[in-house]
């Protein structure tokens, strides 16, 4: 079996050493199995080069194309992709085991907007002193987050607990 390219990125020109190619012309028509000599020489009468497509066919297949334009094509690609990928941030809301209801629907308009935005949320319910006492009360808090939250996200992790505070992770459905 031919060896795979060494560098990143195919083998073009001088660089494929294998004795028989199959090739593609410029036009992306089939010519066949031929030596890897007279098909770079075919690529040069034509101004172009000759590009390794795929390595590890039997015979490699080579194409006769512009290799300056074949990466910028690819680089075009790469960062058509790298545009149209969202990145994924978690957001944190922090909220009190005793919080009144006008801040607690505050907060829940902010998760609403962070999901709709594609965004992760974790939902931190700190307890002070002898809160602690009655963690109770911080699950029902978060259980009421979870099922007002329910129809448009869903739990990737549950509430548990970490020092002094309860933590739990909602994700866009």
């Amino acid at each position: 079996m031919p060896a795979s390219p060494t560098r990143d990125g195919p083998r073009v020109n001088e660089e494929i050493r294998v004795p028989q190619v199959r090739l593609i012309d410029q036009d992306g028509e089939m010519q066949g199995v031929m030596s890897a000599r007279d098909a770079l020489l075919r690529a040069y009468s034509v101004g172009l080069d000759l590009l390794e497509i795929s390595p590890n066919a039997e015979p490699p297949v080579v194409k006769i194309l512009d290799f300056g334009k074949f990466k910028y094509e690819q680089q075009k690609k790469k960062n058509e992709a790298r545009k149209r990928q969202k990145v994924i941030e978690v957001k944190e809301i922090k909220v009190r085991p005793n919080i009144d209801e006008n801040d607690y629907q505050t907060k829940l308009r902010a998760m609403r907007s962070f999901i709709e935005e594609g965004d992760k949320v974790k939902v931190t319910l700190r307890f002070r002193g002898r809160e602690m006492a009655h963690q109770d009360i911080g699950v029902r808090v978060l259980e009421r987050i979870r099922n007002e939250m329910d129809p448009v996200t869903k739990v990737e992790q549950m509430p548990r607990m970490e020092n002094r505070q309860m933590v739990m992770v909602l994700t866009p459905r």
